[in-house]
């Protein structure tokens, strides 16, 4: 399984921003997708994630402003991302996998990683 991120770029404070990942080839085992961030000199941390039965989880820090989706039909995960702050730079990674309850909120559970993609918030 290879994921190929996209949407990420340069956009002010206040802004939107949608990074999708698109999924190539498949295992039947995968049963959630997360996206995480990490900014310079910050371990990686939780943004969403969501279980293709629909139960997703956020940051505290994105709770209400980003929305976590996936497009069966296109095999793509989004991030719908609004009222962008500069603390949300970062470079922001899509993966999949099948975490066990213990860890669907942790990277350990998604076997599989998007390169990531830059979002950059000015001020």
């Amino acid at each position: 399984v290879q994921l190929q991120a996209s949407g990420g770029g340069l956009v002010q404070a206040g802004g939107s921003l949608r990074l999708s990942c698109t999924s190539s080839g498949s295992e039947e085992s995968i049963n959630a997708a997360g996206w995480y961030r990490q900014a310079p000199g910050k371990q990686r941390e939780l943004v969403a994630t969501s279980t293709y039965g629909g139960t997703t989880n956020y940051s505290d820090s994105v709770k209400g402003l980003f929305t976590i989706s996936r497009d069966k039909s296109k095999n793509t995960e989004n991030l719908q991302m609004s009222s962008l702050k500069p603390e949300d730079t970062a470079v922001y990674y899509c993966a999949v996998g099948r975490p066990i309850l213990s860890t669907i909120r942790s990277p350990l559970g998604y076997r599989y990683w998007g390169q990531g993609t830059q979002v950059t918030v000015s001020s």
